[in-house]
C-alpha cells in the first residue's frame, strides 16, 4: 500500500515501510484471531463475531421471506436476528441502508449465521485482493516493491476493520476501483455506472457527485444517475414502493439518528465526526458550530479537489483520482473506520506517483502524509482523551498538499510553453 524511494534522504525507505507493515499486520491479525478462537459465536469480548454482518444476515432472511414492511423496522429485525442466531439476542441495529442491499444478502440467509460469516469474510477479502492487486499492476513503478505492497495491504487497518465488523465497505472499494479504471479508459460513461453502484452507502458519493457536477463531466453524471436509479428500481420491483419511501425518511431525519448511528465516535473519521469531538460537550449551541465549521472545512476540500480535475490533463490521473478518494472520505457525513478501505488505491496511485516525481518540496511532504493516513488510525480510540482526530488532519493535509503540486505543475507547463513560444 505504501512505499518510497529508497535513499539516503527520507526516512521512510521500502526497508523500513516493509519491516512497519509487517509489524502491523502482525500485531492486529494475531490479537484478532486470538479473540475469535472461543467456542460459539461470541469473542473474548464479549462481541458476536462478525458484529456487523448480523444486520446483513437479518436483512437478507427478511428479503428471502418478502417482509418489506419490517426493512426499517427495529424491533421486528431484533426478534429475527435472535430467532435466526441465539446468541445475537438483544443486539439491536439502526436499519439505513437502502432496500435492494436486503436482496443482496437473500442468498446467504439460506445459511446458518457462521457458514453466512465465513463466505462473506472470504468474499470481503477476495475483492479488497483483487482491487489492490489490479491498482497495483497499473502502477509500473512499484512493481518492484511487490512485497512491501503485499505487506502492507494485508496490514492496512481500514482492511482490518472491515473484515473484523463484517461490514460491506468491499463492494464500496470495488465500485471506487471499478471508476479509476474505466477513467483511465476514458469510458466516462461507464465509470459513471461504477459510481452509481456507491448508492447503497451515498455518504461515499456526495465528493463525487460535486466535483464531476462543477467540472462538468456529464456523460459521469449521466452514467451515476442510471446506475443509482437502477438499483433503487430493483428495490421497488421486488417489494413495492412503500420500503424505498420509509428509506427516503430515514434518510431526511439521518441527522438526528447520528447518535444510534455512532456510538463510537472515536471510530470515526470524517471532518463532521472531528468538529462534534473537538467541541466542548457543555458548550453552548456546540453543535451548530461543530456543523458550521464542518460545512467551512467540507468546502475548503471540494474547492482544492475541483481544482485539482479542472487541471487535467496536467494533473495526472493517479493524483486527481486520490484527492477525489480522500475528498470522499472526508466530507462524508458518517465515516466509520473500517470505510477507510477505500482509500486503498489512493495509497498505491498516489506511492506510485511519488517514486517518479518527489523533487518537489510539496511531493517529499507528501510522502510522510499518505504514512501518517495510513497508520493514524491505529491511535483512533485514544480520541476518546484526546478529541483530536488525527487521521482526518492527515487526510485534509493530503488533499492540501496534492492541490499545490497540481498548481505547480500547472505552472511548470505554462512556462514551458511561454519558452517554447520565445524560442519559435
Amino acid at each position: 500500500m505504501l512505499t518510497a524511494r529508497t535513499n539516503s534522504s527520507t526516512w521512510l525507505t521500502a526497508k523500513r515501510l516493509r519491516a512497519h507493515a509487517a509489524i502491523v499486520g502482525l500485531c492486529l491479525w494475531s490479537l484478532y484471531f486470538w479473540n475469535l478462537a472461543t467456542p460459539g459465536l461470541r469473542d473474548r469480548t464479549g462481541n458476536l463475531k462478525g458484529t456487523d454482518f448480523l444486520h446483513f444476515y437479518t436483512l437478507g432472511a427478511l428479503a428471502a421471506a418478502h417482509r418489506g414492511a419490517d426493512l426499517y423496522d427495529m424491533n421486528a429485525q431484533a426478534a429475527i436476528a435472535a430467532e435466526r442466531v441465539a446468541q445475537a439476542a438483544g443486539l439491536r441495529y439502526l436499519p439505513l441502508y437502502p432496500p435492494q442491499v436486503s436482496i443482496f444478502f437473500a442468498p446467504l440467509s439460506h445459511l446458518s449465521y457462521p457458514w453466512a460469516l465465513s463466505l462473506w469474510w472470504i468474499c470481503s477479502a477476495g475483492i479488497y485482493a483483487i482491487c489492490v492487486f489490479a491498482v497495483w499492476r497499473a502502477c509500473p513503478n512499484l512493481h518492484r516493491h511487490g512485497t512491501t505492497v503485499l505487506l502492507a495491504a494485508i496490514g492496512f487497518p481500514g482492511f482490518f476493520h472491515m473484515i473484523a465488523w463484517g461490514q460491506t465497505s468491499a463492494l464500496a472499494l470495488a465500485g471506487f476501483t471499478a471508476a479509476f479504471f474505466l477513467l483511465r479508459a476514458r469510458r466516462d460513461f461507464l465509470a459513471g455506472l461504477a459510481f452509481g453502484c456507491l448508492i447503497f452507502k451515498p455518504q461515499l458519493g456526495m465528493a463525487a457527485a460535486v466535483v464531476f457536477l462543477s467540472i462538468g463531466a456529464w456523460k459521469i453524471v449521466a452514467g451515476a444517475l442510471l446506475s443509482a436509479v437502477a438499483q433503487l428500481a430493483a428495490g421497488v420491483l421486488y417489494y413495492g414502493a412503500a420500503p424505498l419511501l420509509q428509506w427516503l425518511g430515514m434518510m431526511r431525519n439521518v441527522r438526528a439518528l447520528l447518535p444510534w448511528l455512532e456510538p463510537k465516535p472515536y471510530q470515526t473519521h470524517s471532518l463532521r465526526t472531528f468538529w462534534s469531538m473537538l467541541m466542548p460537550s457543555g458548550l453552548i449551541a456546540s453543535g451548530e458550530i461543530a456543523l458550521a465549521l464542518y460545512a467551512i472545512s467540507a468546502m475548503a476540500v471540494l474547492w482544492w479537489t475541483i481544482s485539482i480535475w479542472r487541471r487535467r490533463p496536467e494533473a495526472p490521473l493517479a493524483l486527481r483520482y486520490s484527492s477525489l478518494l480522500l475528498a470522499s472520505v472526508l466530507i462524508a457525513p458518517h465515516l466509520t473506520v473500517y470505510d477507510l478501505v477505500v482509500l486503498a488505491p489512493a495509497l498505491l496511485l498516489t506511492a506510485d506517483w511519488l517514486t517518479i516525481d518527489s523533487a518537489q518540496t510539496s511531493a517529499r511532504i507528501l510522502g510522510p502524509l499518505l504514512y501518517f493516513v495510513y497508520m493514524l488510525p491505529l491511535v483512533g480510540p485514544l480520541t476518546r482523551w484526546t478529541h483530536v482526530q488525527l487521521s482526518v488532519i492527515a487526510m485534509m493535509a493530503c488533499v492540501y498538499v496534492t492541490w499545490r503540486i497540481s498548481r505547480q505543475v500547472s505552472t511548470a507547463n505554462e512556462s514551458r510553453f511561454s519558452a517554447e513560444k520565445v524560442q519559435i
